[in-house]
């Protein structure tokens, strides 16, 4: 189960005991953000791409979309969304629960500029009825992120 391999990941770091687990589905961002009780802008989205021939997690705030030109910009592809069998296959875990921890061998893993204006963020945890709360360096640290990067829009005012 990924949320077991999350679990383990955040071991590591000592976090595993603050994985909140649902009874209900955090599955998409109204439902993770209902759950938590926060807004939705401060869940975590993982988003699934191909970026050339490495499966690539983009971490975006809750209220973000991709911005296209800007993904294009900075990975040198097209934004291709994997698929739900694709994501389980390559990144180790399904849809609804992807997260930057416990990931396969070979997934480089991004956070986007739009979770920078807040202190803490819920990522999922591997299922798609789960999350924990992590400060940005927590989220840095314990993801591997190879780095930053601005490839979203909406978030920004006057977007």
């Amino acid at each position: 189960m990924s949320i077991e391999r999350a679990r383990a990941h955040l071991a590591q770091f000592g976090a595993e005991g603050r994985i909140r687990e649902f009874d209900q589905s955090s599955a998409t961002v109204e439902l993770a953000a209902a759950a938590v009780g926060t807004e939705p802008a401060r869940i975590a989205k993982t988003l699934s791409f191909m970026a050339g021939d490495t499966p690539t997690l983009v971490v975006l705030a809750g209220d973000a979309r991709v911005n296209n030109p800007a993904f294009k910009a900075t990975f040198h592809c097209k934004a291709k969304m994997l698929s739900a069998d694709q994501a389980a296959e390559l990144v180790g875990h399904a849809v609804g629960g992807v997260c930057p921890f416990g990931v396969n061998d070979g997934v480089d893993v991004f956070l986007d500029e739009s979770l920078r204006r807040f202190e803490t963020v819920w990522p999922a945890a591997g299922s798609a009825s789960s999350a924990i709360e992590l400060t940005l360096d927590e989220l840095e640290r314990f993801s591997g992120a190879r780095g930053w990067v601005d490839v979203a829009k909406g978030w920004r005012e006057g977007e």
